[in-house]
């Protein structure tokens, strides 16, 4: 594998959701630590599964990993790291400062903003030269999926430039008095990420067409801000032998072959390794020793045929949806499960039907006008930017609140508005825009992946214990978006999963994390089933055959409806693919 040859000492691993990024880091800490290395692996994303992947609790504090000497990990935890910035900024003011004092500082710190920029501290903290990274040789970084990852990678220089301005109100990173260390760490990390003898970065990708896309602008947006050391490592290749005797596996095949040919120009120069598609699930240590070598991993004998499987389709659940006249329609999962095609599904199928439907996404990284490829009578389609959104948000607060101000103090909050952080409020008032329009039509949400779409949600939530806070004394009648999300007449959340033991169970995580927040989900979607579809590849029956116990488990554990959508031939780009994606019997 070239990307492991002479390692730096910093390797992040990044791409869309759902391409191997965890397999590929965890497969990568178990290489370097058992040639003798101490290494650290640390999960940035707000999903994290590498505690899953190994077997063991992690959380948000180094933890050797018992099973391989010289291992540790770490999950940063976005709510665990905001809570002890929180306890770190106030603390020494408790019984010091007025008790009303005090409560200001905690109301300004419970936004998105400071989840954000604590868990950003912590990761910053790694970067540069401390007593918590000391005992380590490499720092391993599985990172969230690409649109959340790119972000956390430009703050550094967006916050080291917003404070070597030394104005504006700064209040989400706490008092004054810490600025100058976190000025410093923030330059360090900058120096840390841009310096190709101490940082790679490894692209993760597919062979596919539209996440190799997607891997050309993140290489290209990471080497703007200095990430230049790069290295691309296509995962889950279908070795050819596959596809000489199967239509399925030769289709399968064939368009990666065609994805690989039609590579973007930025991607071409990359040193490119690449990891054969395995027969097993990779969950423990000995499948992730394997992922790395070069073949599959095993030979295989044809098993036996995979029973026929009988699972509801897609459409049987859009049969329901329509029923209701209008509604939220939220696709949520983690990355690279399909979410993106299955929304466009559901909303072409509907739009078929006649019915008015509005095509949303919040994911940063979606690609919703390539998946359908045309126009339909009755759908509109748009996305959440969270730079337009942004510059909306900055115009019209200068418009309102900078218009009763004199030359300094909209000089002032025009510096203040340029806070990172802005977005996260922008972004949270475009979303319950699009949310309120549910009353009188259908939208159909594709969601970022589970972590970004979690932090969106606290936003969300957070705004209604304050307007409840505020209306509870007057005893007018209100609503919020969280309550519209709570109302299961009014939305429906489809969590979207792949019939594999680690989507699975992320998506019963998510669920979990949705009923904390009262939110019910409605329906699970099963996307690129191999059970579900027809094929003689001794590789591809084999994991068909894997995909059993994960369909029984969402259909009798997990989910109160679901259905099953099976791996096509063809890849489900344009409207007519799209219908037959949710149609039985068509595909």
């Amino acid at each position: 594998m070239e990307f492991l040859e002479q390692p730096p000492r910093f390797l992040f691993f990044t791409g869309k959701g759902g391409v191997g990024k965890t397999s590929i880091a965890c497969a990568t800490a178990i290489r370097l630590a058992e040639s003798g290395k101490r290494v650290l692996l640390v999960s940035t994303d707000p999903a994290s599964n590498v505690g899953q992947v190994f077997g063991i609790t992690i959380g948000n504090r180094i933890t050797p990993v018992p099973a391989v000497a010289n291992l540790s990990a770490l999950e940063i935890d976005p709510q665990a790291a905001a809570q002890a910035y929180r306890d770190r900024i106030v603390g020494p003011a408790r019984g010091v400062l007025a008790a009303d004092v005090v409560k200001g500082m905690e109301e300004q710190l419970s936004g998105a903003c400071t989840t954000e920029i604590a868990a950003f501290d912590e990761f910053t903290e790694l970067l540069v030269d401390s007593d918590l990274t000391a005992d380590y040789e490499h720092i391993l970084f599985d990172t969230a999926p690409t649109g959340h990852t790119i972000r956390l990678l430009q703050l550094p220089g967006a916050w080291s430039g917003f404070l070597e301005a030394g104005q504006g109100d700064a209040s989400c990173l706490g008092p004054l008095a810490g600025l100058d260390k976190q000025r410093s760490q923030y330059r360090e990390a900058v120096e840390a990420l841009a310096d190709p003898r101490r940082t790679r970065l490894v692209l993760v990708a597919r062979a596919q067409q539209a996440t190799l896309r997607e891997v050309a602008r993140t290489h290209e947006e990471l080497a703007a801000i200095g990430l230049r050391q790069q290295y691309l490592v296509i995962n889950g290749v279908l070795p050819d032998s596959e596809g000489e005797r199967d239509p399925l596996a030769a289709a399968v095949c064939a368009r990666e072959q065609a994805a690989l040919e039609a590579m973007p120009e930025a991607l071409r120069a990359l040193p490119c390794d690449r990891i054969a598609l395995k027969p097993f699930n990779l969950v423990g240590l000995e499948a992730l020793r394997q992922l790395l070598d070069g073949a599959s991993g095993v030979t295989l004998e044809a098993p036996a045929a995979v029973p026929t499987l009988q699972a509801p389709s897609l459409a049987e659940l859009v049969d329901e949806i329509a029923a209701a006249g209008h509604g939220l329609v939220m696709l949520m999962g983690k990355g690279g499960v399909g979410k993106t095609t299955l929304a466009a599904a559901v909303a072409v199928e509907l739009a078929h039907r006649g019915l008015p439907v509005h095509l949303t996404t919040s994911d940063p990284a979606a690609h919703l006008a390539e998946t359908l490829d045309g126009s339909l009578d009755n759908l509109r389609v748009s996305r959440i930017d969270p730079h337009a959104a942004t510059e909306a948000y900055r115009q019209h607060v200068m418009a309102t609140k900078g218009a009763k101000l004199d030359e300094a103090g909209r000089a002032l909050l025009a510096e203040d508005l340029r806070s990172p952080c802005t977005e996260e409020i922008a972004v949270f008032q475009a979303f319950s825009r699009v949310i309120r329009e549910a009353g009188r039509t259908f939208v159909v949400m594709d969601t970022a992946p589970t972590g970004h779409t979690l932090l969106l949600l606290d936003a969300t939530g957070a705004y209604h214990r304050e307007i409840q806070r505020q209306m509870s004394a007057s005893g007018m009648r209100f609503s919020t978006p969280m309550m519209q999300l709570q109302d299961p007449q009014q939305t429906r959340v489809l969590l979207v999963t792949l019939a594999e033991t680690t989507p699975v169970l992320e998506a019963a995580n998510l669920q979990a994390d949705l009923r904390r927040a009262g939110i019910e989900p409605w329906a699970w979607v099963i996307n690129n089933s191999i059970a579900a579809a027809r094929t003689d590849s001794p590789l591809l029956r084999q994991r068909a055959r894997n995909e059993l116990a994960e369909i029984e488990a969402v259909a009798h554990t997990h989910a109160r409806r679901h259905a099953v959508v099976p791996l096509l031939a063809e890849e489900p780009i344009g409207v007519q693919r799209l219908l037959a994606l949710s149609r039985p019997g068509s595909h």
